[in-house]
């Protein structure tokens, strides 16, 4: 383990004594550069909405109204980003100086956690019913529940094994091939009882699946597994990201034509210039966006203020906002960052560009 003496500054806002649930948001974002050069990973846009703003949203809608925030990587610019959105909830904001990992981070937390308490993640994709996951929590009179997700590829998360009852009986971080025993994964979405912070050490990195969940499960505590209802996504890379995006408008979108444009499938959309061009959904356009004649777009999210010239094909493209693309290019499982120019003509294809690029 390494020590962590971790000073903790925080903002109060509306804050009540009672506080249940913790967001976790103090991830590096990494994989995602150049993207999170200059924007904080809970920050960056699905379907124009930042992707923190999925798991507040869920957890208004299971009626909880105060929410603490665990930041550590770039909270100076994560926290004025949040204090200017309407979220409609309190969010009293703490600050790790050092990383305590995801169960360090609660710990810091302990005189404030009272009773029963949600942990969840602010960079992930979480459009999702927390309020069944906490009815399924109290049926189940488990210290832990934690939701679990089905994916096609675990080897890049935490895989859970359950018995008949649904109760987890083991776990292995990363699995290879020959390893996996199950596509459930954790999908870093908690409901715990505030007995699991007495297993937590102080002023040590800790994590909740490396190393608190396999003591619980050791110390013969019953953890139980309880698949989510909705949509959960990791955004860890930038594939990864545009998924998110084509998932969100695969299920907020509609059918039909629209603004001029020829429409296949689901969109979701803002007032666009169509210009007579053909979106194939599940695509999201954002405000103010101009598409030129006879571009097609498949499988996109362009967002706001972007231009895409004349005769431009795109498909599986991200465009942040403020880019313009000129006449005839063609771009293929692209993402592109903010303020981004790309001359006419020009062939993109399997490429990440950092904002303000020009091409």
């Amino acid at each position: 383990m390494t020590n962590v003496n971790s000073k903790v500054v925080t903002y109060l806002i509306k804050m009540s004594e009672s506080t249940h649930t913790v967001i976790l948001a103090g991830g590096e974002g990494t994989r995602l550069r150049p993207l999170t050069n200059s924007l904080p990973k809970p920050m960056l846009p699905i379907i124009g909405i930042p992707c923190i703003q999925y798991s507040i949203e869920a957890l208004k809608n299971a009626n909880i109204k105060n929410v603490h925030l665990a930041c550590g990587y770039r909270s100076d610019d994560l926290i004025p980003r949040l204090q200017g959105l309407d979220l409609g909830i309190n969010l009293d904001f703490t600050i790790e100086q050092e990383p305590a990992g995801t169960a360090g981070a609660v710990k810091l937390l302990e005189d404030r956690i009272s009773s029963t308490f949600i942990v969840t993640s602010g960079d992930v994709l979480a459009d999702v019913d927390m309020k069944a996951l906490l009815d399924e929590h109290k049926k189940s009179h488990a210290i832990a529940t934690i939701a679990l997700t089905e994916v096609e590829n675990p080897s890049e998360f935490g895989i859970v094994g359950l018995d008949s009852e649904g109760r987890i009986n083991r776990f292995k971080e990363k699995p290879k091939g020959e390893e996996i025993f199950s596509k459930l994964i954790n999908a870093g979405i908690y409901v715990l009882e505030k007995d699991v912070l007495n297993y937590i050490p102080g002023n040590t990195k800790y994590d909740f699946s490396k190393n608190l969940f396999p003591l619980l499960l050791e110390k013969g505590e019953l953890l139980h597994g309880a698949r989510l209802q909705g949509i959960w996504k990791d955004i860890g890379r930038p594939s990864d990201l545009l998924d998110a995006n084509i998932a969100m408008a695969e299920r907020k979108g509609t059918a039909g034509d629209r603004c001029n444009a020829r429409c296949v499938g689901r969109i979701v959309s803002s007032d666009f210039q169509g210009n007579g061009c053909s979106i194939v959904g599940p695509s999201y356009i954002g405000k103010n966006v101009v598409i030129g004649k006879q571009s097609h777009l498949e499988s996109c999210a362009i967002g706001d203020n972007s231009s895409v010239g004349a005769d431009t094909y795109l498909k599986h493209v991200m465009l942040r906002e403020n880019c313009t693309l000129g006449e005839g290019c063609v771009l293929e499982n692209v993402v592109l960052g903010r303020n981004c120019t790309v001359a006419p003509d020009k062939v993109i294809k399997n490429s990440v560009i950092g904002d303000f690029s020009k091409i």
